[in-house]
């Protein structure tokens, strides 16, 4: 088994026949789409894995576009994944384009938050909403970040408002390509 830093989450999403996630449906919001699978599995780790139709890794951790004042206010309210009532979930993976990349970090801080307000205007839907954000792109897969949602039932519309909301924003003026999953288990 492959030893991971303290504080990371590595997985791996393997979209094919089996996993304890139903993939009831998957839309492709910006590029292609994802080849079609039934089931979701979520496995701890880099899987090096042929099975599936399609499998897409990340590793969360370590908070790269959050300031202390945000953690300070979000850690108390962030809810963990794997609750009993969270039934839902969503898998989105996001590429950002070139122009995304070639701004140097304080100019993407800025469109971030200063100007789309993702994580201030994020908060209302917590905890309602848990959440967790692994970053691809050092990985060399197919999207820079794996995001991935869950949510009781009836917490469904408030997920619905909040992608609508983040799509709104400049921030996502630099997407070149997006997939929504809907999931239930």
């Amino acid at each position: 088994m492959t030893a991971y830093p303290t504080g990371t989450f590595p997985a791996t999403f393997i979209g094919g026949a089996a996993g304890a996630w139903r993939i009831e449906s998957s839309t492709a919001i910006a590029g292609e789409p994802m080849p079609l699978a039934d089931r979701l599995e979520v496995r701890e780790g880099i899987a090096a894995t042929s099975g599936g139709v399609w499998r897409l890794s990340g590793v969360a951790g370590h908070t790269r576009y959050v300031e202390r004042p945000e953690k300070t206010r979000l850690d108390p309210v962030t809810p963990p994944l794997g609750r009993p009532e969270a039934t839902m979930a969503a898998l989105i993976p996001i590429r950002k384009s070139a122009a995304w990349w070639a701004l140097p970090q304080d100019e993407r801080r800025a469109i971030f938050e200063q100007r789309s307000r993702h994580i201030a205007d994020s908060m209302a839907f917590l905890p309602r909403i848990a959440r967790r954000l692994y970053h691809a792109r050092d990985l060399g897969q197919p999207f820079d970040f794996l995001t991935w949602f869950e949510f009781a039932p009836e917490h469904a519309g408030a997920f619905a408002e909040l992608v609508a909301m983040l799509r709104s924003r400049e921030e996502w003026t630099f997407v070149d390509r997006e997939v929504e999953m809907r999931l239930s288990r």
